[in-house]
């Protein structure tokens, strides 16, 4: 699991970035691509992945009762985003968004995603996402909130 830039057939300058998925997924959720995630190429823009795994991100944390700014208390913010294209996507196409929790820290963790088109079950992208936890009263990181802690510690 995790991110590795492997040599590239095209040489050094074109380096590809790998990033292997957890097994397991313990959410999902299905997104429609929107008009305005197709870009001037007329399909599924880079961008707009973003947005959707963080919309994907939300609809995970509301289902335990969380949202970014209130995990015990506590907010989260994304310190790095690493997405790989696997195919292109269009609009109207519908997205099942899988999302897990991996490799947690004192302070944060990992959520993968793996996004699939589901009338072709064709991947459209994975990516993967790192927090950490913030206390926005004294603008600082916080250790992992407890609740937090023992419901995805072992996803």
């Amino acid at each position: 699991m995790g991110v590795r830039v492997p040599r590239s057939p095209f040489g050094s300058f074109m380096a590809r970035i790998k990033l292997d998925l957890p097994e397991i997924f313990i959410f999902s959720t299905v997104v429609h691509v929107r008009v305005s995630d197709i870009n001037y190429g007329g399909h599924l823009g880079n961008d707009s992945i973003l947005s959707l795994i963080h919309e994907a991100r939300v609809r995970f944390l509301s289902k335990y009762g969380f949202s970014e700014f209130n995990v015990e208390g506590r907010g989260i913010i994304m310190t790095d985003a690493v997405i790989v294209y696997k195919s292109q996507g269009f609009y109207g196409d519908e997205l099942m968004i899988e999302v897990t929790v991996k490799d947690p820290t004192r302070l944060g963790c990992d959520f993968y995603y793996r996004l699939t088109n589901t009338k072709t079950g064709t991947e459209v992208a994975r990516a993967k996402t790192a927090v950490v936890f913030f206390d926005y009263q004294i603008n600082k990181t916080v250790e992992m909130p407890v609740k937090f802690k023992e419901l995805f510690a072992t996803a």
